[in-house]
């Protein structure tokens, strides 16, 4: 697993993160924004754009969490993706993402929905504690204009405190 540092993303990253929602095969899995909704959100404090990087400050991956300022305590990651997948990228900008949740935020809940057939991405959420909560029946719209559903997951503030111990 290659070593991963995160940090808060600037108007500088959106064409990789741009490029990177884009790669082929990603249109099944996750959204894209054009550069006007990322500058905007990137600008919303109950947005926060995290960038991961190797050793040497190369962008390896990005996360999308939003609703950090909602009362409740739910927030949501929005989009995860990384530049190469099968490198072991996934769970270390995950798990930074998490930890940067409760260590930074009020967050109680972060939840996620995840594409049925996205494999590959439930592993990286139960690695990290994530938890299926449920069912979103054909919710999810495909680009060849199929339904599938959608995942729900979660972890909890004490289920994130009681993994770090």
């Amino acid at each position: 697993m290659p070593a991963l540092s995160l940090r808060r993303a600037t108007e500088a990253d959106i064409p990789f993160i741009m490029e990177t929602e884009r790669k082929p095969g990603y249109d099944q899995f996750i959204g894209r924004y054009g550069v006007e909704e990322h500058l905007a959100q990137l600008a919303n404090p109950a947005f926060a754009y995290l960038m991961g990087e190797d050793a040497e400050g190369a962008p390896l991956g990005f996360v999308i969490l939003m609703d950090l300022n909602r009362r409740d305590g739910n927030a949501c990651v929005k989009r995860i993706a990384v530049s190469s997948p099968e490198k072991g990228v996934g769970t270390p900008l995950l798990t930074g993402a998490v930890d940067f949740t409760f260590l930074e935020t009020n967050a109680h809940r972060l939840w996620l929905d995840v594409v049925s057939g996205n494999l590959r991405a439930q592993t990286v959420y139960h690695n990290v504690g994530f938890i299926q909560e449920g069912v979103l029946r054909e919710a999810a719209l495909m680009p060849d204009g199929s339904r599938s559903d959608f995942f729900l997951m979660s972890i909890l503030r004490p289920e994130w405190a009681a993994r770090r111990g």
